[in-house]
């Protein structure tokens, strides 16, 4: 019977020991880095979409953009979401858009008039990485420590598979 149980928890902390291995190669540990960023936030261009998140229309928005950002090299996919979906049926309401300086046919133009930026970058697979949520209570938690005002507004920037971006404005303190 002891014998059985040694076995058993043996198992059990090889299977842990895989799984947490597995999290940590997988960049599941990895930090979320904030610095200040003493520019202007990109413009952007891109579409808003308001709607739910199974609605045909959200992924057409987001291939309209897509394209675009094939046409502008080294342009990146931006998001902002105003309000976010608790479920499948519940209405979203999001800005899809590229960082581009010059307007294009039937896009929005969306500037900022803040002067200074937070930006988090989180880094490892999409599988591990951690929920929007997180990320920006981290950054709201660096912004109080720092004195900081953040406009609200939290704009996540793909810059590839494994690396994204959060830029939160700060309000200009006068």
């Amino acid at each position: 019977m002891n014998k059985k149980i040694a076995i058993g928890g043996l198992i059990l902390f090889v299977i842990a020991f895989g799984a947490y291995f597995g999290f940590d190669k997988l960049g599941g540990n990895n930090p979320i880095e904030i610095t200040l960023v003493e520019n202007k936030p990109y413009s952007l261009v891109g579409l808003s979409y308001r709607g739910t998140p199974q609605d045909p229309d959200l992924e057409r928005a987001f291939k309209n953009v897509e394209a675009q950002k094939g046409l502008h090299p080294g342009s990146s996919l931006h998001t902002i979401y105003y309000s976010e979906p608790a479920g499948k049926l519940d209405t979203m309401e999001v800005f899809i858009g590229i960082d581009q300086n010059l307007p294009i046919d039937n896009f929005e133009v969306l500037t900022f008039d803040e002067s200074s930026y937070l930006l988090a970058s989180i880094k490892g697979s999409k599988w591990v990485m951690p929920n929007p949520t997180t990320v920006q209570d981290e950054i709201k938690e660096y912004a109080e420590k720092n004195k900081l005002k953040l406009s609200g507004v939290f704009i996540d920037k793909i810059v590839s598979e494994s690396e994204v971006q959060v830029i939160a404005p700060i309000l200009s303190q006068n």
